[in-house]
Parts: structure tokens; sequence; C-alpha cells
């Protein structure tokens, strides 16, 4: 998507939602191997995509943040507490509260485009405020499900 017009913003109330996250801090070319390990837990805790909704936790640019200092948690819905693992894996919660929400089709590579346009236009033209949360993804259709042009991914961007 690159016509901005073509955007279908959404707002939205969303209740709290428990999670289970692995944070990756470093590089974002290095992001390959905390899904792997996020993968493995999910597997070792059934907990398929198809049961446990997925998350990103997206708290910096990796475009304009130094690739040491980048942060991205990978996250699932839970019912129950994690149980103390040698994943990295930890407790959260996604607040309850008001998202503004886009549905994005197709490749990641094109899903700041949805991000910047959020935080900039729709934003500014909106008369809301970003909540203290970070902006955040939900993986309803993922690779190697589905090709990477028919991933869907919700957008939401927490707001007052």
């Amino acid at each position: 998507m690159s016509n901005t017009d073509n955007f279908d913003v959404d707002v939205i109330d969303v209740d709290e939602i428990a999670i289970a996250v692995v944070p990756h801090r470093g590089a974002p070319n290095r992001l390959g191997q905390t899904i792997q390990k996020f993968i493995e837990w999910r597997k070792l805790n059934r907990l398929p995509p198809g049961k446990s909704r997925t998350f990103n936790l997206v708290y910096d640019d990796p475009n304009t943040t130094a690739p040491e200092d980048y942060r991205f948690d990978l996250c699932c819905s839970i019912e129950q507490s994690a149980e103390p693992n040698d994943y990295g894996v930890i407790d959260s919660v996604i607040p309850a509260g008001k998202c503004a929400r886009v549905r994005h089709t197709g490749s990641d590579d094109a899903i700041g485009i949805v991000v910047n346009f959020l935080y900039t236009q729709w934003l500014a033209d909106s008369g809301h405020e970003i909540r203290d949360f970070p902006i955040y993804f939900e993986r309803i259709s993922f690779f190697p499900d589905v090709s990477e042009s028919e991933m869907i991914t919700d957008v939401y961007l927490p707001i007052k």
C-alpha cells in the first residue's frame, strides 16, 4: 500500500490481553534468531497461531534507531502464566483502551508506510493523542502459512 487514501482507520476499544513475550534487543537483522526461539517456545507450550493470537510490540523504527538500541517484542496471547523457562519468555499484558486500527495486507516491507501514516497524518487530523504503550501488530495470517503478498496484519496505535 503506498496510497494513504486507501487506509481505512477504525477507532476501537481493545480489552486487556495477557501475553507471553520474547523480547528482541539488538540489530534488526538478528530478529530471525529471536523468532526461532519464540517459535520453539510456542511449540513446546502447545500455543500455535491457530490457538493463540500472535503480536509484535514495536518500540523503535529500525530506520532511525541504532542497531544496538533496537527493541521489538514477539508475543502470543496466553491463558496461564508462562512457566519459568530458558527461552527468556516473560508475562505481560496489552492494556485495555482505545486504539486506531488499520488492516495491512501484504509484505512487511510496506508496513512502515501504515505506521508512518498513523503517527503523522492520521494522528494530526484525528484530534487524538497517543497513550503510553507502543504501536503493535497482530499477525492474522503470516508466512509460511500464506504467501507474503497475502499476509494480513492489524496495526494498532494506542490512543487517548
